[in-house]
């Protein structure tokens, strides 16, 4: 088990509370969203589900005072998302216009950020040992 650093559970908040914004706007909009994006409502609509929880997960993981190490696994997870977000815009799959193409970079570039702060946090962090 890890004590997270105060860093750590703020970095953990800060994605909580920006994917659960994400959830909800994609969930919720996705119809509104889709045309002005030139993305599918489908593919904006389960991302959204996904966040709700994702959100749940890292939400719960910021509020408690000892983690497992399984925080690795949100912080591949972001890194993952960020990559797997620039990749999405070259394989063609969807067409964007360009706000679309802004809206996948901006939350690719958050996404990684928030990978980023959370390593960093999980390194101040200390390890505390089970009995």
């Amino acid at each position: 088990m890890i004590r997270p650093s105060p860093f750590l559970s703020r970095a953990l908040l800060a994605d909580a509370i920006f994917s659960g914004v994400a959830a909800v706007a994609l969930t919720l909009g996705a119809g509104a969203l889709a045309p002005f994006l030139h993305l599918p409502e489908a593919l904006l609509r389960e991302t959204g589900l996904f966040l709700i929880a994702y959100t749940a997960l890292v939400g719960w993981l910021a509020s408690r005072s000892t983690v497992a190490k399984a925080v690795l696994l949100v912080i591949v997870g972001n890194a993952a998302w960020t990559l797997g977000s620039i990749a999405l815009l070259f394989s063609g799959a969807v067409s964007p216009n360009l706000l679309g193409q802004v809206f996948i970079v901006a939350q690719a570039i958050a996404t990684g950020v928030f990978a980023e702060l959370q390593y960093i946090g999980l390194r101040k962090s200390s390890e505390t040992v089970t009995a």
